[in-house]
């Protein structure tokens, strides 16, 4: 698994949704249950104005990681949701002009490659916005350092969204989103 091997670039991803959620199960932990719900919201969230898709795939075509996001929409569940707490912190202008990094998985075999900070960068890199934000799980992990590295900075902190068993928090940084030297 030469980091060579993998190639990012678009991918059309209601395609690939199953192949797509494969790889955010293994990454992310889910049950095929979860795997249901999230393929109906990935499909609908490619439907909004704005929405592009990453993929990362071995010369054979195996996509093993993903990313997409749109331009932020106050009016969409995820904004509704974390509104409160970035006004707690003063911190609720960033939901305008920003592109939101809504998943960004990578196959547990290839993380820790540069694969994940090459979807971020590239689909961030297409953003008109100024600025990018995202929800991570609110806990020191391998993804919160990437996304340090890249600029991004919390917001708000523990985070709760309905569905999820544990807390998130919001990150946002400035595009475009540093290189490494």
């Amino acid at each position: 698994m030469d980091d060579a091997e993998v190639m990012i670039g678009p991918v059309n991803l209601a395609a690939k949704v199953d192949e797509a959620l494969a790889v955010q199960a293994v990454a992310f932990g889910l049950d095929q249950d979860e795997v249901a719900v999230r393929r109906h919201i990935v499909l609908r969230h490619l439907m909004s104005p704005g929405a592009r898709s990453y993929g990362a795939t071995t010369p054979s075509g195996r996509l093993v990681g993903f990313v997409y996001g749109m331009p932020n929409d106050r009016t969409h569940w995820w904004s509704t949701v974390v509104e409160p707490y970035l006004r707690a912190t003063g911190t609720a202008d960033w939901l305008d002009g920003s592109f939101v990094i809504t998943e960004l998985h990578v196959h547990p075999a290839y993380q820790g490659r540069g694969v994940g900070r090459g979807l971020i960068t590239t689909i961030t890199d297409e953003a008109d916005e100024q600025r990018s934000i995202l929800s991570a799980i609110d806990t020191e992990s391998p993804a919160r350092g990437l996304y340090r590295a890249l600029g991004y900075d919390d917001l708000a902190r523990q985070v709760h969204f309905p569905s999820a068993a544990r807390p998130y928090a919001v990150m946002g940084a400035p595009l475009p989103l540093p290189r490494r030297n």
